[in-house]
C-alpha cells in the first residue's frame, strides 16, 4: 500500500506514527483488561477468589502467547503484520463471548484462551515502528498507549456497568465489542507507515525477521549481560501486572472511590513518560542513549521505594503516592518494551529484529507474573492486597538495581571488546 505524501515530512511521521500506535494498541487493551474492573465479590473456588482464577488463567494465556510469539512475532513479514493483528483480537473477542455464555467456574478456561493471542500484538506493532531513526518517540508514543488504556479501559468498563447495567459476566466483551472499529481504523492507518529507508538503515542498523539458528546466535552472543536484565525484568513484570491487576482493590484500601481515578492517574503517568521517553530521541548516539536508558530505569524503581517509604511516614498522600509509584513503575518498565533494545541493537550494530528479543522478555516477565499470583493467593492469602503490593515495592527497587548493575557491566565490557576487535 502507498504511503500518503505527507509521511515523508519527518514531523509529521513522528506524529501521525506515534498516534496510530498509540491508538491502536489502546484498543488492544479493551479486549483484554475489562475483566480487571470488576471485583466478583463473594466468589471463590478451592479457596481462592474467582477473580483471582480469572487473573491467572488470563496472564498465563499471555505468557505462552509470548512464548508462541518468540517465533511467531520475529518470523513474521511486514505483509503479514495487519492480518495476524486483526486475527489475534478477534480470537480474544470470541473468547470474551464464551466466558459471557458458559457458567463459572467453567468459563475460567476462556480467560486463559483470551490471553493466548493478545501476547502476540505487541511485538507485531513494534514491527511497524522499530529501526528509524524517530523509532525512540515512535515507541514512547507506543508504550504511552498501555500505560494510558488500563486506568482508560477500567474506567469505561466500570461506566458501562453503572450507565448501561452490563453484568460483571459481559462487560468484558461489550467492553471490547466497543472498540472494534477503532481497531480496524487504527490498524489500516498503522499500514499506511512507509518502510525504514536506507539512511534509517544506516543509522540504526537493518531490521530482519530471524530464524531459529539466528535467535539462538543472538541469545550466545550477548546472554551474560541479557541474563541479569531478563531476571529484573520478570520482578518489574510481575509488580506492574499485579498494580494493573488489582488496581481496583488497592484504591479501595487507600479509600479512593471514584471510577474515573485510574484514568486520571494513568493520564498523568503516560504524559510524564512520554515526555521523558521521547526526549531520549534527541540523544543521536546510540551508546549514550543506551546508557542514559540504563540509568532512568535504575532511577525509576529507586523512587518506587523512596515513595513507598515517604507514603508509609505519612508525608505522600494516598493518591500522589499511587501516581508516583506509577511513574517509577513505568519508567523502568517502558523502555524494557522497545527503547532499550532498539538503542541496544543499533549500539551493537547486530542485524536483527527488537520485537523478537521483546517478546522473549515478555514470556519470562509474564512467567514470573503468574508465579507472583500463585504464591499471593496460595502461599499469603492473608496479606492484602496492599501489603503484598508495599512489601513488594521494596524488594524491587533494591533487588532491582543490583540485576541491572550487573547486565549494564556485562554490556558495557562487551562493547569495548567489539570496539577493540574492530579497530583491530
Amino acid at each position: 500500500m502507498r504511503s500518503p505524501a505527507f509521511l515523508r515530512h519527518p514531523a509529521a511521521f513522528v506524529v501521525f506514527g506515534s498516534v496510530v500506535a498509540f491508538c491502536t494498541y489502546t484498543c488492544m487493551y479493551a479486549f483484554r483488561k475489562g475483566i480487571t474492573a470488576v471485583s466478583f465479590e463473594g466468589m471463590a473456588y478451592a479457596g481462592i477468589s474467582y477473580k483471582s482464577w480469572l487473573v491467572i488463567a488470563q496472564v498465563f494465556g499471555y505468557a505462552m502467547s509470548k512464548r508462541i510469539g518468540v517465533k511467531v512475532v520475529s518470523e513474521m513479514t511486514p505483509a503479514r503484520r495487519v492480518v495476524s493483528i486483526l486475527s489475534f483480537v478477534a480470537f480474544a473477542l470470541l473468547a470474551l463471548l464464551g466466558f459471557a455464555v458458559v457458567p463459572a467456574p467453567w468459563n475460567i478456561v476462556f480467560l486463559f484462551l483470551n490471553g493466548l493471542p493478545l501476547g502476540m500484538v505487541y511485538g507485531t506493532v513494534i514491527g511497524f515502528l522499530e529501526g528509524r531513526r524517530q523509532t525512540d518517540a515512535l515507541v514512547a508514543g507506543l508504550t504511552a498507549s498501555f500505560i494510558f488504556a488500563s486506568g482508560f479501559v477500567k474506567t469505561v468498563a466500570l461506566t458501562l456497568r453503572r450507565d448501561w447495567g452490563v453484568t460483571e459476566y459481559w462487560l468484558p466483551f461489550v467492553t471490547g465489542l466497543l472498540f472494534v472499529l477503532p481497531m480496524l481504523v487504527s490498524l489500516y492507518a498503522l499500514s499506511l507507515l512507509p518502510p525504514p529507508t536506507a539512511e534509517d538503515r544506516a543509522l540504526r542498523t537493518t531490521r530482519q525477521p530471524m530464524d531459529a539458528d539466528e535467535r539462538n546466535t543472538f541469545l550466545r552472543t550477548f546472554s551474560t549481560g541479557l541474563i541479569p536484565f531478563i531476571v529484573s525484568y520478570v520482578l518489574l513484570t510481575a509488580f506492574r501486572d499485579f498494580r494493573d491487576n488489582f488496581g481496583p482493590e488497592i484504591i479501595k484500601s487507600l479509600g479512593i472511590t471514584d471510577p474515573a481515578v485510574f484514568a486520571q492517574t494513568e493520564t498523568i503517568v503516560a504524559l510524564g513518560i512520554l515526555l521523558l521517553m521521547g526526549s531520549i530521541q534527541l540523544v543521536r548516539d546510540n551508546t549514550r542513549a543506551f546508557q542514559l536508558i540504563n540509568v532512568v530505569m535504575i532511577g525509576s524503581v529507586a523512587m518506587i521505594g523512596l515513595s513507598t517509604w515517604l507514603f508509609q511516614q505519612g508525608m505522600l498522600s494516598p493518591g500522589i503516592w499511587y501516581t508516583l509509584m506509577g511513574l517509577g513503575l513505568y519508567g523502568a518498565y517502558v523502555p524494557c518494551n522497545g527503547l532499550f533494545f532498539e538503542r541496544f541493537v543499533a549500539s551493537f550494530r547486530y542485524v536483527s529484529t527488537v520485537g523478537f528479543i521483546v517478546t522473549l522478555a515478555d514470556f519470562y516477565g509474564y512467567l514470573g507474573s503468574v508465579g507472583v499470583l500463585l504464591y499471593k493467593n496460595f502461599g499469603q492469602s492473608n496479606v492484602s492486597y496492599l501489603d503484598f503490593f508495599i512489601y513488594g515495592a521494596y524488594a524491587l527497587s533494591i533487588t532491582y538495581a543490583l540485576l541491572m548493575a550487573i547486565s549494564y557491566r556485562a554490556f558495557w565490557r562487551m562493547g569495548k571488546e567489539r570496539q577493540v576487535a574492530i579497530s583491530v
